[in-house]
């Protein structure tokens, strides 16, 4: 039961490619269900529901104090990429961001300067 429902016209296309492993989900639903669109049973994605409980979970267990979600994921790795280098636009890119403003948000959480970038009025 690893078929998945395919986007738009793709699945009368494609027959098989629901099946394929480029189309599965990363974390699927440990139940198969009926889908609504056309009927067929298939196994959908897991709820995001899930996957916050499962974050939250695993935070209180580790002693963590601090409200932390999948989220925070996102935010640490824009900043850890920023902080090592990596051009802005690369980043927007990666995180699928439309507007680099959007990105330019994590350009004040950075702190640390890696490359050793000096500023002419520093001397």
């Amino acid at each position: 039961m690893g078929e998945v429902y395919l986007p738009f016209a793709l699945e009368r296309k494609y027959k098989t490619a629901g099946k394929e492993w480029a189309w599965q989900y990363l974390f699927p639903a440990s139940k198969i269900s009926q889908d609504p669109r056309g009927g067929k049973m298939r196994r959908h994605h897991i709820d995001p529901s899930s996957v916050q409980k499962a974050v939250k979970k695993a935070v209180r267990q580790a002693g963590i104090l601090k409200q932390a979600s999948p989220h925070t994921f996102r935010h640490s790795f824009a900043t850890h990429l920023l902080e090592a280098g990596y051009d802005i636009r690369t980043i927007q890119e990666l995180l699928g961001h439309s507007s680099i403003q959007t990105t330019m948000i994590y350009t004040h959480v950075a702190t640390q300067n890696r490359l050793g970038v000096k500023s002419p009025l520093d001397n």
